[in-house]
C-alpha cells in the first residue's frame, strides 16, 4: 500500500511542478508581449489563474500526505504515548473528516452548478476548474484514511507492550 501512496505522491508532484512551470511560462511570456509588442493574450492572465487553483488544491492534498499541514502541535506532543493522546488525535482524524466530507460534498455540488458557465477568454466550462475541489478532497480522504489506520497500528504494538 505504502507503493501506491509513493507512486501518487509522484505523479502529483509532477502535476504541480509542470502546472507551476507553465503558469511562470505563461506569465513570462505575456510581460514580455505587454512591453515589448504591446500585446497580450486574451486566455494567457486567466489560465495562469486556473493553473495557480489547481496547484493550490493539489499541495494541499500533498501537504495532508506529507503530514505538513498547519497544526498547533504544542498538545498533541505533551499527551503523546498516552490514552489520551490517542483520544485526541481521534479527535483530530474526525474533525478532519468531517472537513473533507464537506469539501467534496459541496465541491462536487459547485461543479456541477458551474458546468453551465464558461470562462469567457479560454470558452472552457468553469466546472473543469471548480473540479480540482472534490478531486484534492477524495485525495485528502485517501491520505486521511492511511494516516487513521497507522495510528490505530501503533496504538495496538504500545497496548500490546504495556500488557
Amino acid at each position: 500500500m505504502e507503493r501506491l501512496f509513493f507512486a501518487l505522491r509522484k505523479i502529483l508532484y509532477f502535476i504541480s511542478i509542470a502546472a507551476i512551470a507553465l503558469m511562470l511560462v505563461i506569465i513570462f511570456f505575456q510581460v514580455i508581449s505587454r512591453y515589448i509588442f504591446g500585446y497580450t493574450f486574451d486566455w494567457s492572465e486567466e489560465l495562469s489563474r486556473f493553473l495557480f487553483v489547481w496547484v493550490v488544491f493539489i499541495g494541499s492534498a500533498l501537504i495532508i500526505g506529507d503530514k505538513g499541514h498547519m497544526a498547533v502541535q504544542l498538545l498533541p506532543d505533551m499527551l503523546s504515548g498516552k490514552r489520551t493522546g490517542f483520544y485526541l488525535q481521534i479527535f483530530i482524524k474526525l474533525a478532519s473528516l468531517v472537513f473533507i466530507l464537506l469539501l467534496i460534498g459541496q465541491g462536487s455540488k459547485m461543479t456541477r452548478t458551474m458546468m453551465f458557465q464558461t470562462a469567457p477568454a479560454l470558452n472552457l466550462p468553469m466546472g473543469i476548474v471548480y473540479a480540482i475541489i472534490p478531486v484534492s478532497g477524495v485525495l485528502m480522504l485517501l491520505y486521511l484514511i492511511r494516516d487513521s489506520l497507522v495510528l490505530f497500528a501503533e496504538n495496538r504494538k504500545t497496548r500490546g507492550k504495556e500488557a
